[in-house]
């Protein structure tokens, strides 16, 4: 019967890196995707035009991948952010550096990522099966012996490497099919939850629709804790929808939602905005005074416009009671230091987030301690490969789980690689 050297599941972002890295090393190599198109998830990451890494150094990368980020500095030490921007730099994609370290192609095209990632798979000889679903993999004596498809066909390999993702962003092909195998072969799966992924709030306001898809710029987003303290601050931008709160400043500070919810068993979390992270809440009333004081007779809406959005600053009158069209010298001190406080710590209850299925990322999944951290093979398993989103690792948004998925992917088809070479000898 035809066997492999190395099988690769799943034609992500790490079941690429994963076949062409097992392919260098000349192995028979077969790539199986169960969608119709390899790369989909590099299709549509930064908008359409691929946010491969992160050129911030590798301590700060780490930060940025606040699930078990810790584990990967072995991996690091074997291929990092530097490494894949010369990966593809020497495929001919030219990158370039945006705001926060993040590198894109100069393209601006996510195709050219994918095409050149497929062409380095054909260099190397590797066969590609795409929808093609995989049933099964298949174990005998703590061994991995190949795959078993959906059709019931099994094709025999000396080592296979799991590359399935999580459970986000499903229409790509990540449908958690990796978790049952994973759990078949002994692993444990954490929990799974959405992170990356929009909060969901019962506030009237939000349920009325008041301030559906406004925008602010750079304010400081905290997830608080029972007591009042923050948990984590995230200074970006956020918006507000139809069903809660989004953007990058939500997006980053939604795991900690799930967490907080979980830890506490309480309904709701409370997400504080602060519309002037650099100034103290004292500066700011005294500096808004100021603004009241010396234009006594306009209506507070306009000596307080610029401030904030306008719909931002309107539904903040409002809700401390203040008539917008009142006049600056009839504001009352106690109303006014109420608002300022508004602008300081606005207090949103969250009750959730979107489900899994809407998240960007993934957490949880395959236990990292029974993962050897600088090959990405199984303790438990020989000739068992995992890499990716189905790994209990999770980053930020900003290129930080690619990062992620191409350095697990490009040490665990190395390693799958030298394993079936060495079964040979």
């Amino acid at each position: 019967m035809n066997t492999y050297d190395v099988i690769v599941i799943g034609g992500g972002p790490s079941g690429l890196m994963a076949a062409i890295a097992a392919g260098e090393q000349k192995c028979k190599v077969l790539l199986i995707e169960k969608k119709e198109k390899l790369g989909r998830k590099l299709l549509i990451s930064g908008g359409g035009r691929c946010n491969v890494t992160n050129r911030l150094p590798i301590d700060e990368i780490i930060k940025h991948i606040p699930g078990n980020g810790r584990f990967l500095y072995s991996a690091f030490a074997e291929f990092n952010n530097y490494d894949i921007i010369r990966f593809f730099e020497n495929l001919g994609v030219k990158l370039k550096e945006e705001d926060h370290g993040r590198m894109f192609p100069i393209s601006n095209n996510a195709k050219s990522v994918v095409d050149a990632l497929i062409g380095q798979l054909k260099k190397f000889g590797v066969e590609i099966k795409t929808n093609t679903p995989v049933k099964d993999v298949l174990f005998e004596q703590g061994q991995v012996v190949g795959v078993m498809l959906n059709d019931g066909k099994e094709i025999k390999a000396k080592t296979v490497v799991i590359a399935v993702g999580g459970k986000s962003v499903p229409q790509t092909g990540s449908t958690g099919d990796g978790y049952a195998w994973a759990k078949k072969a002994g692993h444990t799966v954490t929990d799974l939850y959405p992170t990356e992924v929009p909060l969901t709030s019962n506030e009237p306001f939000i349920q009325n629709k008041t301030l559906q898809g406004l925008s602010l710029r750079n304010v400081a987003v905290s997830v608080l804790n029972p007591k009042g303290k923050p948990i984590i601050t995230h200074r970006m931008d956020m918006i507000f929808t139809h069903f809660g709160l989004s953007g990058p400043a939500i997006l980053r500070s939604s795991q900690f939602v799930v967490k907080a919810l979980q830890k506490s068993g309480v309904n709701e979390v409370v997400v504080s905005i602060d519309s002037f992270p650099d100034k103290k809440e004292e500066a700011l009333f005294e500096q808004v005074k100021e603004m009241v004081r010396s234009a006594n007779k306009k209506a507070v809406k306009n000596v307080l416009k610029g401030l904030v959005p306008e719909r931002y600053l309107l539904f903040l009158l409002q809700k401390n009671n203040i008539d917008e069209d009142l006049p600056s010298a009839n504001l009352s001190h106690d109303k006014l230091r109420s608002f300022v406080k508004d602008l300081k710590k606005f207090e949103v209850r969250v009750n959730g987030t979107l489900p899994i299925e809407k998240a960007f990322v993934t957490g949880g999944g395959v236990s990292v301690k029974e993962i050897h951290p600088k090959e990405m093979s199984s303790k438990i398993v020989k000739g068992l490969y995992f890499c990716g989103e189905i790994l209990d690792i999770h980053g930020y948004t900003g290129g930080f789980n690619i990062t992620a998925a191409l350095v697990t992917g490009r040490l665990a088809g190395l390693n799958a690689g030298k394993e079936s070479k060495r079964n040979e000898e």
